[in-house]
């Protein structure tokens, strides 16, 4: 099984490269809102808990899948151990099964994220960012407060690939990721 994470920060285009990669491969989409949007609707507000339990259930069952593989999508703030704590479980997860991983890391400037985070794709698979406001000054707040793009040189995982997706298109983004990795 193959199993590719996209990091990225808020709004540079891990979803919608996500769909894209799907589209010219055999690996499922499983994109970070797929369990928020849901538990936001459900409880009123974001639960983190909840939202790690689902997707727990949901990369176990997976692994022990027939399918050739996933695509996970998911914003890390790099200054926190926790964060790579959680790459490391959704690996251990899938180990087992023989799994390959892959990394690839998405980066644009804020400029262009806010650009982005009121694309019409965006809002449609994102309830919770449809207050383009509230989204904005979020995305706005997060870059101030975390670091979601890592130093060069930082990530120590084989099979990593960082992109400047500034002025690529998504199908040309999933292409360079297909080819990459022979996927």
């Amino acid at each position: 099984m193959k199993f590719v994470f996209i990091i990225g920060d808020a709004a540079v285009g891990k979803m919608t490269v996500g769909q894209e990669l799907a589209k010219i491969t055999d690996l499922r989409l499983f994109h970070n809102h797929m369990t928020i949007e849901p538990v936001i609707e459900i409880f009123g507000s974001y639960d983190g808990k909840t939202v790690s339990e689902i997707r727990d259930v949901i990369f176990r069952n997976f692994a022990a899948s027939d399918n050739y593989g996933m695509i996970f999508t998911l914003m890390m703030d790099f200054d926190l151990p926790e964060e790579w704590v959680y790459l490391e479980h959704v690996k251990e997860i899938f180990e087992p099964y023989g799994t390959e991983f892959y990394y690839v890391e998405l980066i644009a400037s804020q400029e262009i994220r806010l650009e982005r985070n009121i694309s019409e794709n965006r809002l449609q698979h994102k309830a919770s960012k449809r207050d383009i406001e509230i989204s904005n000054r979020r995305l706005i707040d997060d870059d101030r407060n975390h670091r979601c793009v890592s130093y060069e040189g930082e990530i120590p995982f084989d099979n990593y690939l960082r992109i400047d997706n500034s002025d690529k298109g998504a199908d040309v983004v999933a292409k360079l990721i297909k080819e990459t990795f022979g996927l």
